[in-house]
């Protein structure tokens, strides 16, 4: 993993998804639905909840919309049943790809995320064929300028329970296990630690380095899937710079 970031990794493509607002709004709606469905609409008690909504706020979407889509989920006010479902295939050049759906018809979008993938050069697979190059993990990232004393910031981290922490460039990351992600995040901010980034995510247990151009395509691939409106998070293996963004 030397050389590699996962903040990098994923920042990188970052920038077009928080772009189109309405749609991450609506993105982030169905998240929050889901997570209310399955532990129900209290966030201290739900983790998943908590979470979700703590991504929609950070995008500023307002709270009326927030509300709204904890009851619809709760069944409080009347909604449209998600389910989650996952994708597994391989992009550009062998690599492997993750796509995470919500959606109120399983056909429909198995068979979209299939056209994505054959139009750009990759090909969906079965369940369970890339899952496991994968680990779902909590990821915090600290702008090290910010926070000089690397010592005293690893230290801070390992308390507040984090299971890794490293130095990428001019990030801190810490990993997390998912179920202890939030209790991390907060006692960082309470030591005084303001993270530059933090969500769960899928992380690629070994990023796989490509040619420019095949990275170049993996982009393509990922930014049409997520112009998708029932997807919701698509991960590579792929290790994306900033020249394969450009």
């Amino acid at each position: 993993m030397a050389g590699h970031s996962h903040a990098a990794n994923i920042a990188v493509r970052k920038g077009k998804q928080d772009a189109q607002r309405a749609k991450l709004f609506s993105k982030l709606a169905r998240y929050i639905m889901i997570a209310a469905k399955n532990g129900g609409g209290d966030p201290d008690t739900n983790l998943r909840l908590r979470y979700a909504i703590d991504k929609a706020r950070a995008v500023s979407m307002p709270k009326d919309n927030i509300e709204r889509a904890v009851k619809k989920g709760t069944g409080e006010l009347e909604g449209v049943n998600y389910e989650d479902v996952t994708y597994e295939g391989y992009g550009p050049g062998g690599v492997a790809i993750l796509v995470e759906a919500l959606t109120d018809n399983r056909a429909r979008t198995s068979n979209e995320v299939r056209v994505v993938f054959e139009k750009n050069g990759g090909n969906m697979g079965t369940p369970g064929c890339v899952g496991y190059l994968f680990d779902r993990k909590g990821l915090i990232v600290l702008d090290a300028k910010a926070y000089p004393d690397e010592e005293k910031a690893m230290e801070a981290a390992l308390e507040a329970g984090a299971d890794d922490f490293q130095r990428n460039g001019d990030n801190y990351e810490l990993l997390t296990d998912p179920t202890t992600f939030n209790t991390v995040l907060d006692k960082m901010k309470t030591a005084g630690y303001q993270p530059t980034s933090s969500e769960l995510s899928q992380l690629a247990k070994t990023l796989a380095d490509v040619e420019t151009e095949v990275g170049k395509k993996v982009l393509k691939l990922i930014d049409a899937m997520e112009d998708n409106d029932d997807v919701q998070n698509v991960y590579t293996n792929a290790n994306i710079t900033e020249e394969m963004a450009g």
